[in-house]
C-alpha cells in the first residue's frame, strides 16, 4: 500500500482552495527553530510544583522554561499532520470500499499521538480570543481555531480538506500525583466526509511519569471508540505502559459493522505504525506487522535532524512560522499565537523577555473570567444550545482576503483598563 498517501482531483461542493498562501505555487517552510539568542537557565520543576500534589496544573502558573513554542491553538493542529490518510478514506468511500475508509480513519486518530513522544514542555495557554490559523495549499488543507472559553478552558478547531471536514472543540483535566502528571481530554472530535459518512471519537488518556525521580517519558492509554454514522465502527484499546513492558505504546482493535460483528483487526504503535488485517482476528497475532496478510496503513515520518528539547516534528516546527505571506500587514489578526510576544521570544530563545511578556499576559489572563461572565461570546465559532459543541460559523476566511479585522482586539497589546472588552457583541 502506498504510505504517502496521493490522491487525484476532487470535485465537490465543499471548499478546497485555501486563501492567502495558497495563491503560492510553493511555500519553502523552515525546517529549523532559530538559534536561542541566550543560555537556558533551567529551574527544576519539583520546586515549581510540590505543592500542587492533586490540584489542577492549568491553574499553576510557571516559568516560560516549562512551555515550549507553541500555543494550544497550534498543537491542536498538529492532529492534521497525516491528513492525506483522510483523504485517502474519502477516496476509498467513493470507490464503495467502506471498510479501508474505516481503517485509515482509524490510523488518522491514532497517528495524532506520533508527535507526542519526547514531548515534555507544555504549551502556552492561549488568551480568551486567541486565534491560529494554518493554510497547507500543499497538503490540501485549512485549519483554524479560537479560544472560545475561559472558565471552562476550551479550544474549538475546524479544517477543511479534500472531501472532508474535521472539528472538534476539547478541554483538559490535568491531575498532580507526585510522580505523574495525569492529561483527560474532555470533548469529541468529528468528521465528516462530502458524501455524509461521519464518524466521531474522544481522545484517550494521557500519563506522563517519573517528573521528579527516573527518565520522564509520556504514555497513552485507554479505550477509543470511534463511532460511524453507516455500516462500520471500531473499537481501540491503547494499552497503558508498565515498567517490565518490552513491547510498549501498543494499540489494537477491531472493526465491526452495523450487528457488532468483526470484520477487521487494527494493530501497531501509537509512535510508529499502524496495519489492517481483514477478518474477524481470531486466532491473529495482535503484531499484524509480522503477517503476510497485514496492509501497512501510517507510518510516521522520521524525526526533524535538527532536534531541541522541545523535540518538535518537522510539521509541528512550521506552525509558529511567520512565512513571507504572512509578515505582510493585515495577512493575519491581532489575534493570531504567531503574533504572541512571550511565544515568540522564547522561540527565539530571549528567556528574559519571554519571561516578561508571559507575565504581562497572565494579567489579561486572570481578567478574562469576569470578561466571559461580562457577556463576550466568540468571534468565530458559536455554541449549539447552552452547553452544546462549537461549530465554525465562517467568515474567517472571508476577511483574511480582505485584510479586514473589525471586532478582532488587540489582545496581546497593553492592557488599558480592567474591563477591556475583548469582543464585544453585535
Amino acid at each position: 500500500m502506498d504510505t504517502e498517501g496521493q490522491v487525484g482531483d476532487v470535485n465537490y461542493a465543499w471548499p478546497t482552495e485555501a486563501s492567502g498562501e495558497a495563491l503560492c505555487s510553493h511555500i519553502e517552510r523552515r525546517k529549523r527553530l532559530p538559534y536561542p539568542v541566550e543560555k537556558e537557565k533551567p529551574v527544576s520543576l519539583w520546586s515549581m510544583i510540590k505543592d500542587n500534589v492533586g490540584k489542577d496544573l492549568t491553574r499553576v502558573c510557571l516559568p516560560v522554561y516549562f512551555n515550549e513554542p507553541i500555543s494550544s491553538l497550534q498543537k491542536c493542529c498538529e492532529d492534521l499532520e497525516y491528513s492525506y490518510l483522510l483523504d485517502r478514506a474519502y477516496e476509498y468511500g467513493q470507490a464503495g470500499n467502506s471498510l479501508m475508509r474505516i481503517a485509515n480513519v482509524a490510523a488518522f486518530a491514532v497517528s495524532g499521538y506520533a508527535s507526542t513522544e519526547g514531548r515534555l514542555c507544555k504549551p502556552f495557554n492561549p488568551l480568551l480570543g486567541e486565534t491560529y490559523e494554518a493554510d497547507f495549499p500543499e497538503k490540501g488543507i485549512r485549519f483554524f481555531s479560537e479560544k472560545v472559553s475561559h472558565h471552562p478552558t476550551l479550544i474549538a478547531c475546524h479544517c477543511d480538506g479534500k472531501g472532508w471536514k474535521f472539528w472538534a472543540d476539547s478541554n483538559l483535566k490535568t491531575s498532580f500525583w507526585g510522580q505523574t502528571i495525569q492529561l483527560d481530554p474532555v470533548g469529541v472530535l468529528t468528521l465528516e466526509f462530502a458524501d455524509g459518512e461521519i464518524f466521531q471519537w474522544s481522545k484517550v488518556t494521557t500519563s506522563i511519569h517519573n517528573l521528579i525521580i527516573g527518565k520522564i517519558y509520556c504514555d497513552h492509554h485507554g479505550m477509543m471508540h470511534i463511532r460511524g454514522n453507516r455500516q462500520y465502527s471500531c473499537n481501540l484499546k491503547f494499552k497503558g505502559q508498565t515498567f517490565l513492558d518490552r513491547n510498549p505504546r501498543q494499540v489494537h482493535g477491531f472493526v465491526e459493522d452495523g450487528e457488532g460483528s468483526r470484520v477487521a483487526t487494527i494493530s501497531g504503535r501509537w509512535d510508529d505504525s499502524i496495519y489492517c488485517i481483514e477478518g474477524d482476528g481470531k486466532n491473529k497475532r495482535k503484531d499484524l506487522n509480522s503477517s503476510d496478510d497485514a496492509s501497512l496503513i501510517w507510518r510516521r515520518t522520521k524525526p526533524t535532524p535538527n532536534l531541541t528539547r522541545y523535540n518538535l516534528t518537522p510539521f509541528a516546527i512550521t506552525l509558529n512560522e511567520l512565512t513571507p505571506g504572512l509578515k505582510i500587514k493585515e495577512k493575519l489578526p491581532p489575534t493570531d499565537s504567531r503574533l504572541r510576544p512571550d511565544q515568540r521570544h522564547l522561540e527565539n530563545g530571549e528567556y528574559d523577555r519571554a519571561n516578561v511578556e508571559k507575565l504581562r499576559l497572565e494579567t489579561r489572563q486572570r481578567m478574562s473570567r469576569k470578561i466571559q461572565e461580562d457577556g463576550w461570546r466568540p468571534r468565530w465559532f458559536e455554541r449549539e444550545g447552552e452547553d452544546g459543541p462549537y461549530h465554525y460559523k465562517g467568515g474567517y476566511w472571508e476577511a483574511k482576503e480582505k485584510g479586514n479585522w473589525d471586532g478582532c482586539p488587540d489582545i496581546f497589546g497593553e492592557i488599558i483598563e480592567a474591563s477591556d472588552n475583548l469582543n464585544p457583541r453585535g
